[in-house]
């Protein structure tokens, strides 16, 4: 199988003209696009004489230049660590040590950032750029001496590996998972199939593209599809509802914080959502209440579920099923089988949670030098996603939490996500999230943080009764704790352990779950 690539190169050679990348500062054909992926590849070469499968680090915001160096990777074969900026620079050093980079390519605004941490690691060589030009030259003009041709050697198929993107274990040691340029292309396909991605699509990027989803949904399926991809360099909700009206977007990627945002912006009300296809949703369970926001606006909403070590893409939810599955993930893409699983792996009929395991050729090659957790994590082709979920009569998929977020209370088991979509039911309610403590009689007890809406008044007593007429006495939350906002990681996904660092300090409840 061909590297990924050679998509821009065939690309090239059928619609040289049509838009690829739609950046802050400028828009790139097809053509142009692969011509300046060999430039950016020939000076890495050049500079750098760099192997097949040695590493490059990435430390940049979203933009062109990240997918630019990301498919520059790709055709020399290297194997590209996409780092996240918002880490300290304490844990950057270990992710760049881990995986032995020898050359990090980083956008000027994060030198102080790497000065901190560069003396303590092997890395020969940095490459700094800014795409504005005020503090470094863009990358384009630095590769701009050099060829714009193909290279003529082959220096990588299908089975390269192609990113290690980090995820958190649950020791707390980040792990590498490894991806290869296959895995790519069958999450390219996974997702074009489900959602229908053609040619004529125009996506919009604003999930990190450090992070799986912001590559793999869906930069670089609609790429390989012939599709455009809009690239904004932060996210911005006023300025984003104008990127939607003004390109005639077709396809969003979004969290549900995002969602959020953007029917609070003052636009919302006003911006032609009629391009748009789908806002689709992932990274975290959305709000019912969220989703049918848009839904009730004529506005398609659709939620889908992923994770770094399955190039992202598992579950998708089909159009015609947003309205009548609120709350669903969806089913299984096509080249991908699941398992709803017990503790002791054995299948659970529908309605029961149970642990998700996925097996497909978009699961990754394994975690960069651990055996020993790659072995425990995949067994008999079968990766153990640690999730909880539950199938209906039909097949349809719901997630039901984190298997080591399940509460456990005098023997019976809570899932912190039922208790949230209960709460999150309160007009009252902004955001909430629920996490368990210790408690000497019952073991664990659930705990709801809530973040009530401006102008809007809630107490702790209300949250308790509504919760007592829809839930099982032992599933009410025994505190109910209110902030000003939740703590959030890099993709908006709520930090429940910073968050029951929080509640222990301003509340002095301690031993949380």
């Amino acid at each position: 199988m061909d590297g990924i690539a050679k998509w821009i190169e065939k690309r090239t050679a059928i619609t040289p003209e049509r838009t690829a990348l739609i950046g802050a500062r400028r828009w790139l054909s097809y053509r142009e696009m692969n011509g300046e992926v060999n430039r950016i590849a020939r000076m890495l070469l050049d500079r750098y004489r760099l192997q097949p499968q040695e590493r490059i680090a990435i430390l940049a915001n979203n933009g062109i230049e990240y997918l630019l160096l990301l498919f520059a990777a790709a055709r020399l074969g290297l194997i590209a660590v996409v780092l996240n900026h918002r880490l300290t620079p304490r844990e950057l050093q270990f992710q760049v040590n881990d995986s032995g980079v020898k050359v990090l390519i980083a956008e000027d605004c994060f030198r102080q950032a790497v000065e901190e941490f560069i003396r303590e690691t092997a890395i020969g060589q940095v490459l700094w750029f800014d795409p504005s030009g005020s503090s470094a030259e863009p990358l384009e003009r630095q590769a701009s001496a050099y060829s714009a041709e193909d290279l003529a050697e082959e220096r990588a198929d299908g089975s390269s590996p192609f990113i290690i993107c980090y995820t958190s274990g649950t020791t707390g040691r980040p792990k590498g998972a490894v991806l290869t340029q296959e895995n790519m292309f069958w999450n390219a396909v996974n997702n074009c199939v489900g959602l229908d991605i053609t040619s004529s699509d125009r996506v919009l990027t604003l999930l990190p593209l450090f992070h799986i989803g912001g590559i793999g949904l869906f930069a670089l399926p609609a790429l390989f599809a012939g599709g455009s991809v809009i690239v904004p360099d932060r996210f911005e909700p006023e300025k984003t509802l104008q990127v939607i009206e003004e390109c005639r977007v077709t396809l969003v990627m979004g969290v549900p914080t995002i969602y959020d945002l953007l029917r609070k912006s003052p636009s919302f009300a006003k911006t032609d959502f009629r391009s748009v296809r789908t806002l689709y949703s992932g990274g975290a369970p959305c709000p019912h209440e969220l989703i049918s926001f848009y839904l009730e606006r004529g506005i398609p909403f659709g939620q889908g579920f992923g994770m770094t070590e399955t190039s992202p893409t598992v579950f998708l939810l089909s159009r015609e099923d947003y309205h009548r599955k609120i709350g669903s993930i969806g089913k299984p893409v096509l080249f991908c089988d699941i398992r709803v699983v017990d503790e002791q792996r054995r299948d659970l009929p529908a309605g029961e949670v149970g642990e998700l395991l996925v097996r497909g050729p978009h699961v990754m090659r394994g975690y960069w030098n651990l055996p020993e957790e790659t072995a425990a994590a995949i067994q008999d082709g079968w990766l153990a996603t640690g999730d909880l979920v539950r199938r209906d009569e039909e097949g349809f998929v719901y997630i039901a939490g984190r298997k080591k977020e399940m509460i456990i209370s005098g023997g019976e088991n809570i899932y912190p996500l039922e208790i949230e979509q209960v709460i999150g039911e309160l007009p009252a309610v902004d955001e909430v999230a629920v996490t368990g403590a210790a408690d000497d009689k019952w073991g664990e007890v659930p705990v709801a943080v809530i973040v009530v809406k401006e102008a809007m008044e809630l107490d702790q007593e209300t949250v308790k009764n509504h919760c007592l007429r829809r839930l099982a006495k032992y599933k009410v939350p025994h505190l109910v704790h209110f902030v000003s906002a939740l703590p959030k990681n890099a993709t908006g996904k709520i930090d429940k352990k910073q968050l029951r660092k929080q509640i222990e300090e301003s509340t002095g409840w301690k031993q949380y779950g």
